[in-house]
């Protein structure tokens, strides 16, 4: 669609329009401007059809013909042209890829919906339900109010991927429009210009390429780059226009050799040269970091072939004839890229000295890597639709289809966005399973996405791997042709939230982010679960899951997990929960800390061994347990220490020791307040936070004695920090990690014993 017109007020009827831009005969004489290019008339739109269908239906063609431009009446464009001309540039684009009837007649009809006053119903009548769902499916969204400019492209993105899943020709008449209005982008107002060419490098181009339509996602890049950076593409494009005239003689001595060796040895072959374009020119030298004059391979040479035989017979006669650059062989054959491209990738020392960047491959294969998913024919007798033939043929399709189903598991907008742009930029590396299965993954992928890439599961239990039969890190960036196991572990059922930083491929990010949102949902509904259960124990009233299921309208929860999760955060109190299940439940209140109300959620003071505990108190197990706790911010608290714990809405529980300070801060709120107990295993000890305070001699080796103490009695030094108190004495607060309270108790005791140690005390947050 295009993104920029000038509408009448009111819509004007065309029948008499005549399908050519006004001679200047008929216009005031003005010399400056330069003379508008002519229509495509509608004999010529059926003659490029007919060209490679002869069996076209001209009928259709010339109603949809007639009709689009009726529609559009008077529009005009921002250049001036009459608006029709737009989708008859994107039929005639279509054209070019020798698309079907059904494709070329929904480019004509491709606006109609947005911009006139035609319907759906109308187009389903006129021309077929088939015509009408591309053309909706290639409607865009109405101005929609979300939060950012990357929602609203995502929100877009989406809607075309969708509509793709119902026919991928939606895609192609997509990027036929986007192609030309690129073209004509120079008569849209400057900031939109950088959007709109921003937007095409970002995802149009690369997804042109992951279809494998190379010329295409060149020329979007190419017209995206002369937008965005206007001088750097002048001066490139000066220098490859030098560079050619340069080397004219070269260019044809190169294909005129090639072409020699080649008939001498037997084979017939069609030799060409091209030289690339001003954008990949420009990103290669960035991403090399190098001048102009350091390229070798500004131009490339194409050997189409017979047959797939003919092309390994022309690589051997190509590598007998010149020397070959090492690592610069590439066999996209016998491997194909994900985008369906097949070639034969070799650089050679040929005449004059120069590298020649060689590229191998069949007339299908030649034809593929030109119009990718465009090039595979579209209706063949009993295969069904293109969408169902596609399917067979293309992988190009199926990565489509993948991204598709990446749909329903984003969590926002940004997020599929993100996810769709990494997958878009497909430089890639081939990996193996140790059953063979090739996996193709983007440069610099780890083993991590390697995983994920094999498996969801295989991802989130993953542990450990080896690349190439040695044990590797998990973050071990990959190289191809690396064999790769990854060594799993049942007792991991989610994976460390920071895999997904160290993760490269949009699918595993995704994955990591579900896994660990489902993992601290599953804690908060156990942490709910046990506060519900506990309530229930002290008021002697009778908890069952299925009743609790009767009450969920009265909760407005979906499910229990719902409930409990939501009890968990803080976001719903355990006793409403008990109102919901029995409407009498009445809260008994119990008075706590000089006659302030609380609930009867009792603090038992006792130390934790005695068995007299309250039952109902919730066990914890420390840092690594299954349920959100956190311990107190300044100080924590350790096994021995009488404990509470506070409710913090969004965030679980904290833990504090009962001299802590910090809690006079919640004496006006009883409801957050738990009673909760050690429940420490002695055969898996676990480490707990402490923090002490040390006044130190200032002198040389006084931290590192406090340290050595720390250290000779199984201390851990989480953090350290110091303040100079005075110049004899510096003031140390470190954060240790230690078993219980007896353990720090022994720690500070051998702190005190040293001549550099003035005082130490903990520190109760």
């Amino acid at each position: 669609m295009a993104y920029w017109r000038r509408s009448p007020p009111q819509m004007q009827a065309a029948t008499e329009q005549v399908a050519v831009a006004p001679s200047s005969s008929s216009l005031p004489a003005k010399p400056a401007k330069p003379a508008r290019p002519r229509m495509m008339r509608q004999y010529d739109l059926v003659e490029r059809v007919r060209s490679y269908n002869p069996n076209t239906n001209e009928d259709l063609l010339n109603r949809a013909y007639v009709y689009a431009m009726k529609a559009h009446g008077s529009q005009t464009r921002a250049s001036g042209d009459p608006y029709f001309s737009h989708p008859l540039e994107v039929a005639a684009i279509l054209t070019g890829l020798k698309l079907d009837d059904a494709t070329i007649v929904a480019a004509l009809l491709h606006d109609t919906i947005e911009d006139t006053e035609a319907t759906r119903a109308e187009i389903d009548q006129v021309f077929g339900h088939e015509i009408g769902a591309l053309v909706e499916g290639l409607t865009k969204l109405k101005r929609l109010e979300l939060v950012s400019r990357e929602a609203k492209q995502a929100e877009n993105l989406r809607k075309l991927l969708l509509a793709i899943a119902d026919d991928v020709r939606v895609l192609l008449v997509k990027l036929a429009d986007r192609l030309h209005n690129m073209r004509t982008l120079e008569f849209v107002a400057p900031a939109s210009r950088r959007r709109i060419a921003d937007e095409t490098l970002d995802i149009y181009a690369p997804l042109a390429g992951r279809m494998g339509m190379q010329e295409m996602r060149e020329e979007l890049e190419d017209l995206s780059f002369r937008t965005l950076d206007p001088e750097a593409h002048a001066v490139v494009t000066q220098r490859l226009d030098a560079l050619a005239e340069r080397n004219r003689n070269l260019i044809g001595e190169i294909e005129s050799q090639l072409s020699k060796n080649l008939r001498s040895n037997g084979l017939t072959a069609r030799v060409y040269g091209r030289r690339k374009r001003p954008f990949s020119i420009w990103t290669k030298m960035q991403r090399k970091s190098v001048g102009f004059e350091q390229l070798s391979d500004i131009f490339g040479f194409r050997i189409v072939m017979g047959d797939l035989e003919a092309c390994y017979r022309a690589l051997g006669v190509v590598h007998t004839t010149w020397p070959v650059v090492p690592g610069r062989f590439k066999d996209y054959i016998s491997t194909p890229k994900q985008n369906d491209y097949r070639s034969i990738h070799t650089t050679v020392i040929g005449p004059g000295n120069q590298r020649v960047e060689l590229q191998i491959r069949t007339e299908e294969m030649d034809k593929i890597a030109e119009f990718g998913i465009a090039a595979h024919v579209f209706y063949k007798d009993g295969v069904g639709s293109p969408t169902e033939l596609l399917k067979r043929e293309s992988n190009a399709f199926a990565w489509l289809r993948h991204t598709i189903g990446i749909l329903s598991e984003s969590a926002n907008p940004e997020e599929f966005l993100e996810h769709t742009k990494l997958e878009l930029f497909h430089d890639q590396v081939f990996c193996f399973t140790p059953k063979g299965k090739l996996i193709a993954l983007p440069r610099q992928a780890n083993v991590i996405d390697f995983a994920y890439a094999v498996h969801t599961d295989v991802g989130n239990s993953a542990v450990g791997c080896k690349i190439n039969g040695k044990f590797a890190p998990l973050s071990s960036e990959l190289q191809n042709g690396d064999e790769v196991e990854v060594l799993t572990s049942q007792a991991q059922s989610a994976p460390p939230s920071a895999w997904e930083s160290l993760a490269v491929t949009g699918k595993a990010r995704a994955a990591i982010r579900r896994a660990t949102r489902t993992a601290v949902r599953d804690q908060y509904a156990g942490l709910g679960r046990r506060i519900v259960e506990r309530l229930f124990e002290r008021a002697k009233i009778d908890y069952a899951d299925d009743k609790l299921k009767g009450a969920l309208p009265r909760l407005a929860r979906a499910s229990i997990d719902d409930v409990m999760a939501a009890v968990g955060r803080g976001e719903m109190k355990a006793s409403d929960v008990a109102r919901a299940m029995y409407p009498d439940y009445k809260e008994e209140r119990v008075a706590r800390y000089g006659g302030k109300k609380s609930l009867a959620v009792k603090l038992k003071l006792k130390s934790p061994p005695e068995p007299t505990r309250s039952p109902s108190a919730i066990p914890i197990r420390g840092i690594n347990s299954d349920l959100p706790v956190k311990f107190a911010p300044n100080g924590g608290a350790v096994p021995g220490d009488r404990i509470v714990g506070i409710v913090t809405p969004g965030e679980g529980i904290t833990i504090y020791p009962i001299q802590s300070p910090a809690l006079k801060d919640f004496e006006e709120q009883p409801e957050r307040w738990l009673d909760v107990r050690w429940d420490v295993d002695e055969t898996t000890p676990q480490r707990f936070p402490a923090r002490i305070r040390i006044d130190n001699v200032n002198e040389p080796g006084s931290l590192a004695q406090v340290a050595t103490v720390i250290a000779e009695h199984d201390g851990n030094i989480d953090n350290i920090s110091m303040h100079r108190r005075s110049p004899d004495f510096t003031e140390l607060t470190i954060d240790l990690e230690v078993y219980d309270l007896k353990h720090l108790s022994a720690i500070i005791a051998q702190l005190r014993a040293k001549a550099v140690v003035a005082r130490v005390e903990r520190v109760n947050g």
